[in-house]
């Protein structure tokens, strides 16, 4: 942090908010470099993480989800379908509807790019870290982990 103890309270927590921001955009896309995701686009990597998350949905669902029109989301998951990492199953309780869902393929890839992220952020923390300063990003971990609650 840059002279951030000569600034005014409000001040302070405003500059350490901007930094913190950019600190965590840099971490992200340094964790994005380390798992291929392909030419996927942000629409596209946004409906595949719902779908791992909440499971099985309709492109009406997902597009309503997403934000987007329903025409625009059919776009994203047809070139998700030719990559094979979503595919389609008749809904059981209306056959007129096609829940969409993550493929054992997709999964894999998933499960592949995240372990990479991680195996990359281990590494790092272990190299450029001593113990003492992993004690205190625990500790910073923990408070920005009340940041993030609901």
């Amino acid at each position: 942090m840059s002279e951030l103890s000569d600034l005014s309270p409000c001040s302070h927590t405003s500059a350490l908010a901007a930094e913190l921001r950019a600190l965590v955009g840099k971490l992200k896309r340094r964790l994005r470099e380390q798992a291929d995701a392909g030419d996927l686009t942000p629409s596209q990597v946004s409906v595949l993480l719902r779908l791992e998350k909440d499971g099985h949905a309709t492109t009406s669902s997902l597009a309503r989800a997403e934000g987007m029109r329903p025409q625009s989301m059919a776009a994203v998951i047809a070139a998700l379908e030719s990559a094979g990492l979503v595919s389609g199953s008749p809904d059981p309780t209306d056959g007129r509807r096609v829940l969409l869902s993550l493929t054992d393929a997709c999964r894999q890839w998933v499960q592949e790019g995240r372990a990479a992220r991680q195996d990359w952020l281990s590494r790092n923390l272990q190299a450029r870290l001593s113990v003492e300063e992993l004690a205190i990003l625990a500790t910073a971990t923990e408070l920005l982990g009340r940041l993030v609650e609901d």
